[in-house]
């Protein structure tokens, strides 16, 4: 395998499994026989061209991702599952079950296609709080998918999180506008200042081949989850080629 990159690469296969629950919803099995493609497959692959973690989201709705993709996750990889989450108590259970490596608080709306704008922790602290401290008992790192608002990273802090991820989705839809110089700037000084406090950040959403050349220049970066982009890029390239391109960014 190859080693870690200077910034590492999780890469996310939910959208795998978006494309399996587009044909096979109401199939009784996750994978085999004709079912196809197996999230998880397509997770060891991303391992073999050099990811350095896979991250799954296991929504309530379970529209992609299914129970069982997640445990057969946890038991084939061999880098980390970082597991993607909500903060219902069903979740949450299975979560400390499980016991992945790490674990990432996001919001979740039954109306989003995908997760969008960053967890609210200034106004659920007392509810993410008693998560992360859970998790915590149980020897998993959380992270918190937060936008790079000074009070949200503060408020991170203040409940001992380890780890939070930066969301760059306002970034990423500015890439082609006037705000794009701006929201980098933003970013780049909320990781700065999520560092000062003691935080790890990383960070996700939107991130693809054209705009990771600039954010990679954020400061104090530990690791980028990256999913949809690599998806679309291996239906043309493969898997190993778009993971390998992806990381090239990285080392």
């Amino acid at each position: 395998m190859n080693p870690p990159s200077k910034i590492r690469l999780g890469v996310n296969v939910d959208h795998c499994a978006t494309v399996r629950q587009a044909r096979f919803r109401e199939n009784t099995l996750d994978h085999g026989n004709e079912v196809e493609p197996d999230p998880v497959a397509f997770a060891l692959l991303c391992e073999e061209a050099g990811a350095d973690g896979i991250t799954m989201h296991l929504r309530e709705d379970r529209r992609h991702v299914q129970d069982s993709d997640i445990r057969r996750a946890h038991e084939q990889i061999k880098t980390r599952l970082n597991f993607e989450m909500g903060c219902s108590d069903e979740i949450v259970a299975f979560a400390l079950d499980l016991r992945p490596y790490s674990v990432c608080l996001v919001p979740e709306s039954r109306a989003e296609v995908t997760t969008e704008g960053g967890l609210d922790v200034v106004g659920q602290k007392s509810r993410i709080a008693d998560v992360v401290a859970a998790m915590s008992e149980r020897g998993i790192i959380t992270s918190l998918f937060i936008d790079p608002d000074p009070a949200q990273i503060e408020a991170a802090a203040e409940i001992k999180t380890p780890w939070i991820e930066l969301h760059t989705g306002a970034y990423a839809n500015a890439y082609f506008g006037e705000g794009r110089s701006a929201e980098l700037q933003i970013l780049s000084d909320g990781a700065a200042h999520a560092h000062q406090l003691g935080l790890v950040v990383n960070a996700g959403h939107g991130i693809n081949y054209a705009n990771i050349k600039e954010i990679i220049t954020i400061p104090h970066l530990y690791e980028l989850n990256i999913g949809h982009t690599i998806v679309s890029r291996s239906l043309f390239v493969g898997v190993q080629k778009a993971v390998q391109e992806m990381k090239a960014f990285l080392m």
